[in-house]
């Protein structure tokens, strides 16, 4: 939509326009001297888009976030956006012209069209679509009335209000997209309850968010059970006292959170589902039960996401076994290294010290799997547990660092000594991997099976397929393939990482493109 068509008055600081494919938000409208005529000054979504701080010759027109977030752009470069029913007219487009090539005996207006059309839709994706906010009052309740699924991610909306404007006539609204957007706080949260009192799911990724604005809008959502706050500005989580009680499911994934923050979500009393992934954790701490015993906290927690965090400690998963209900869990790319330094035995000790475990990194765990984990886990540490005293009642430090033992003997008996494993060294000659590289991009290559070591780099991977293709280090892309996750491929994106720290096993693929 031209800008001769907005008008450019102090309202339109604060909206949302589109320039060039990016977003940004208006923070001033005025002269810049010394050139003439008018200028937007703009805060790009993504900085590295911009040029300035908002000041230009000394003056200071706004102010931005990041140094390098602003720029001033002419009002002839940008768009505004337009209405919700529009922007569904532009996104349905071609079905719509198959209806109406169709209805044209009939002679039917293009609002009767319209609503024919789009009245039955259950789902409506308006992704990076430029919807400003939601157009003529009552027009979308008579035009799409039976939306469940709505998408609005990466939008020109500029405020909550504008979201309540449109949630609040879809009456069958359960699940709501809103990831990539810049959305202003409302300033009455109470007075848009109604509009979303059906939403059951929300996404809010990539919405530059802290806790406490979460916390704030949170009263508009008293029926929601999954929330998805991704990418955001999360440092610091708060407890949320009467609010987001109905919550089943949070997802906190990369945010830079302060993991002693970690428990204040743990009262929510039907969390069932949270990703704590790549927020740099390393510990976790439930210091309300004994080693052993389960907590209190989180007492409807059945899955786990701690991929891609910071935890090298083996008392962090014995501090997870005291969660009551927990059944799934994810660990992968972390430092958990076992006293051989194995992968397949980290999930070993893995599956051992977590007795309620079902699933682990999104495998099944077998009866036959669990049975092997824990016999070995009793031979592993036996030679320490008849140093500790043996029996019933071995000393309070060897309970502490394996609090299922006891219980594992119980279970399968005490260990004879000659079953006892002695750890064995972490030499190369216990750590070599058969590997089968294949190219999917190079048919005629045929697969090529080497023996490597877990310790070595993938730079140094790399070093080794530049030797046997002759294509240079720099030009391969690397990705594997596990036995254990059939049709899943997992990328390898760092150069200094080993081949253990991407849980690359034996008889695992390694897919090389280029």
């Amino acid at each position: 939509m031209g800008v001769d068509q907005v008008q450019l008055e102090a309202d339109a600081v604060g909206r949302r326009v589109s320039c060039d494919g990016e977003r940004a938000t208006v923070r001033y409208v005025g002269p810049v001297p010394p050139t003439a005529g008018l200028w937007l000054g703009v805060e790009w979504d993504h900085p590295e888009r911009g040029k300035h701080d908002g000041s230009h010759d000394g003056v200071q027109y706004f102010t931005c976030r990041h140094p390098k977030g602003g720029s001033f752009v002419r009002p002839a470069n940008v768009s505004f956006g337009v209405d919700f029913l529009t922007a569904m007219q532009q996104v349905y487009q071609t079905n719509t012209e198959e209806v109406l090539t169709d209805a044209s005996s009939e002679k039917l207006d293009w609002m009767r069209l319209r609503e024919r059309s789009f009245e039955k839709l259950p789902t409506v994706l308006l992704t990076r679509s430029e919807v400003n906010g939601p157009g003529a009052d009552g027009e979308i309740r008579k035009t799409a009335p039976n939306v469940k699924y709505l998408d609005l991610s990466g939008t020109l909306l500029c405020c909550w209000e504008d979201v309540s404007a449109v949630s609040q006539q879809l009456d069958h609204l359960e699940n709501l997209q809103l990831s990539n957007n810049r959305l202003q706080l409302p300033s009455d949260v109470s007075a848009h309850v109604q509009a979303f009192s059906s939403l059951r799911v929300l996404a809010l990724n990539s919405c530059d968010l802290t806790w406490p604005q979460i916390l704030q809008c949170a009263p508009m959502w008293p029926q929601l059970e999954e929330l998805f706050v991704e990418a955001n500005n999360i440092t610091e989580l708060q407890r949320p006292d009467g609010v987001l009680q109905s919550l089943k499911s949070l997802t906190l994934s990369s945010n830079p959170l302060l993991q002693h923050s970690v428990l204040s979500v743990a009262a929510l009393p039907r969390l069932e589902q949270l990703s704590l992934s790549n927020t740099g954790l390393s510990d976790l701490r439930f210091d309300d039960a004994a080693p052993g015993a389960q907590t209190a906290m989180f007492p409807s927690l059945t899955s786990l996401n701690l991929d891609q965090n910071n935890i090298t400690e083996w008392c962090v998963v014995d501090e997870l076994a005291k969660l009551p209900s927990l059944v799934k869990f994810s660990c992968r790319n972390n430092r958990l290294v076992s006293p051989d330094g194995n992968p397949r035995t980290a999930n070993q000790l893995l599956i051992a010290k977590l007795g309620r475990l079902v699933f682990l990194n999104s495998c099944e765990i077998q009866a036959d799997d669990r049975r092997g984990a824990e016999l070995d886990y009793i031979k592993m540490f036996g030679e320490e547990w008849l140093k500790a005293g043996g029996g019933s009642e071995p000393s309070s430090q060897f309970t502490c660092q394996h609090p299922r033992y006891l219980s594992l003997i119980d279970k399968y008996g005490a260990p004879e000594e000659g079953e006892l494993k002695k750890p064995e060294p972490f030499a190369l000659k216990n750590q070599l991997l058969k590997i089968t590289f294949v190219f999917p991009d190079a048919a005629e290559r045929k697969p090529i099976e080497k023996k490597l070591p877990a310790s070595m780099v993938v730079q140094k991977v790399k070093g080794l397929l530049y030797r046997l293709l002759k294509v240079p280090a720099a030009d391969l892309k690397l990705s594997y393939t596990s036995l254990k996750m059939v049709g899943t491929e997992f990328e390898i994106d760092s150069d200094l990482k080993t081949l253990q720290f991407y849980s690359i096993e034996d008889g695992d693929q390694v897919l090389v493109r280029w």
